[in-house]
């Protein structure tokens, strides 16, 4: 334990090893090797959110004195809030290359371009391309280079299983949650797949818990053809709920470029607001928070359902 103030409190989080454990042997992040370590300080919680009104539009001229923060239905005092227009993106593109999603792979590869070229500053925002099938592979890094995302992505071959608890698990633990400090970035995924797993080493929860830890907002764009409900929607559905993102179901091709364009521009209407918890509990346990506008039901907010405090 490591004291830089009579006030704070600070934690290594363990991040582990560099490759995922074999099938027979599943661990929690709670198990990782404590070998590379990131210092946080745990006084204080950010909480990146949207707000829209009842037909979708963003709402982006709020102030902090209009916004309640709740955790575990407690009140808490807010300390800062920024209306957070311009924050720097860490971005995952995570593209299914398994067969199944094979008819309307090539439309999906010049979306997912599009979206890379609308969205990433040079300079400022970075993306990463992670194809998965029966396995997740980081095809392009993080990189600002519009050109090396399209390459990557353009390079993409579909093929095989699919990993997507895998995927996601990857990209959050390896790449998006090494990008320090957490309040100076905006960090997504966007997931292209139809979202039946069936070949990931990790289980829907375990993503799900690193997504939340590395403070990554989830949203899934489904590849499936038909307008039956399948169980794979329900899992996108799941990912993008939980983080506070938004799932896309786009039936037809032409709706795919739409979907991305609707995510682009989420990412630039963000708040963001900052407290400290109230009573505070360096537990390591989810701790659920909800953000309202003051006395506006006709307003919506999205963000993430909570975040898991460090373990002292």
């Amino acid at each position: 334990m490591k004291y830089a103030t009579p006030i704070l409190l600070w934690l290594a989080l363990a991040l582990g090893a560099q490759t995922p454990p074999p099938q027979a042997a599943k661990q929690t992040p709670s198990d990782e090797d404590p070998a590379a370590r990131i210092t946080l300080d745990v006084t204080r919680v950010n909480m990146l959110f949207t707000v829209s009104d009842k037909k979708g539009r963003f709402v982006t001229d709020l102030g902090q004195g209009e916004f309640e923060v709740f955790e575990s239905k407690k009140l808490q005092s807010i300390l800062g809030f920024t209306a957070q227009s311009d924050l720097p993106l860490r971005i995952g593109i995570l593209i299914d290359t398994s067969n199944s999603i094979r008819e309307r792979f090539r439309f999906q590869q010049d979306a997912a371009t599009d979206f890379a070229n609308a969205v990433v500053r040079p300079g400022q925002d970075k993306a990463m391309v992670v194809s998965f099938d029966s396995n997740a592979e980081l095809v392009s890094d993080l990189t600002d280079s519009t050109e090396q995302i399209a390459r990557a992505i353009h390079n993409l071959r579909p093929g095989g299983g699919t990993a997507l608890y895998d995927a996601i698990y990857f990209a959050c633990k390896e790449k998006l949650m090494a990008e320090q400090p957490r309040e100076k970035y905006r960090r997504a995924i966007v997931v292209l797949s139809d979202g039946e797993d069936n070949d990931s080493r990790y289980s829907r929860e375990q993503a799900l818990e690193m997504a939340q830890q590395a403070d990554v907002v989830i949203y899934t764009i489904s590849t499936n053809i038909t307008r039956i409900a399948a169980d794979g929607d329900k899992i996108l559905r799941y990912f993008a709920a939980e983080t506070g993102g938004l799932a896309f179901f786009p039936f037809l091709s032409q709706d795919l470029a739409q979907s991305f364009e609707n995510i682009a521009n989420e990412l630039r209407h963000q708040y963001n607001v900052i407290y400290r918890p109230e009573p505070l509990r360096a537990d390591g346990l989810f701790h659920s928070v909800e953000i309202r506008v003051k006395g506006r039901k006709d307003l919506v907010v999205r963000a993430r359902h909570g975040y898991y405090a460090p373990k002292l």
